[in-house]
């Protein structure tokens, strides 16, 4: 479903990623974890392009993209690449002029060209799956910040991409609204979603992922099981980093 080979990316002179290789099978969560600065979020926005590699090569679903330092990508093949992702960022990133059923809508009306009557029938209806049937006509500053992330949820499963993207959904969330986010995240993987997660919540990913994903320094450190990684690792740096975590 992915597949990521060798793949680099450098900010002027810092090297972000180093050769990343991965594969993640249709249907399977993976969960990404590492300190900050270890190339995470780098990698995510990698495959939605919200940052174009400097090389490697990525396929989602049966679009592959060969990137060269040499070749400038098309934005029409950026377009149709970017399409079978959904992201749900980290600071929300709802529009505050809309509410959250048009927040929903948008996308589908700009994106993908949907009717306004399907695309307000699908936003209600995923609206009702992630639990704010009852805040539909709300615009963000009335919703918790749980319930915001909630509708960006909502908003990234409206473009039925073949992948969902979370970038630390819950790491601007007070600690009493998290729950609420990762139960949904939690439903989803039980659906079969196919789900990439970056997140320090070491809880979710030892009880949601099929695979969990240890970065540091812009490598892959370790990949494995939760079981693997958690609790039968060798490698002396995962196990320094796991030392540190006390959520799991």
């Amino acid at each position: 479903m992915i597949i990521i080979d060798n793949l680099y990316k450098r900010f002027d002179s810092l090297e972000v990623l180093k050769g990343v290789s991965l594969s993640i099978e249709k249907g399977k969560t993976a969960v990404i974890i590492g300190p900050s600065g270890s190339g995470k979020t780098t990698l995510l926005r990698c495959l939605n392009l919200l940052e174009i590699p400097d090389q490697g090569t990525i396929t989602l679903g049966n679009k592959t993209l060969d990137i060269t330092s040499r070749i400038r990508l098309k934005q029409a093949e950026m377009v149709s690449f970017r399409k079978q992702t959904g992201m749900v960022f980290q600071s929300y990133n709802l529009f505050p002029h809309l509410t959250a059923v048009e927040n929903v809508m948008e996308g589908q009306l700009s994106v993908l060209k949907r009717a306004k009557d399907d695309a307000r029938k699908k936003a209600l209806f995923l609206l009702e799956k992630v639990g704010l049937h009852d805040r539909t006509d709300m615009y963000p500053f009335q919703l918790s910040g749980g319930q915001q992330q909630r509708v960006g949820i909502a908003r990234a499963m409206a473009m039925d991409p073949e992948v969902l993207l979370f970038d630390e959904p819950t790491s601007a969330l007070d600690p009493e609204l998290v729950g609420e986010v990762l139960q949904v995240m939690k439903d989803l993987a039980n659906e079969g979603r196919t789900m990439v997660v970056v997140t320090h919540e070491m809880k979710f990913a030892g009880e949601a992922a099929d695979q969990v994903i240890f970065m540091d320094g812009g490598v892959v450190v370790e990949k494995g099981t939760p079981e693997d990684v958690f609790n039968a690792t060798k490698n002396p740096r995962t196990l320094q980093f796991l030392n540190k975590v006390s959520d799991r």
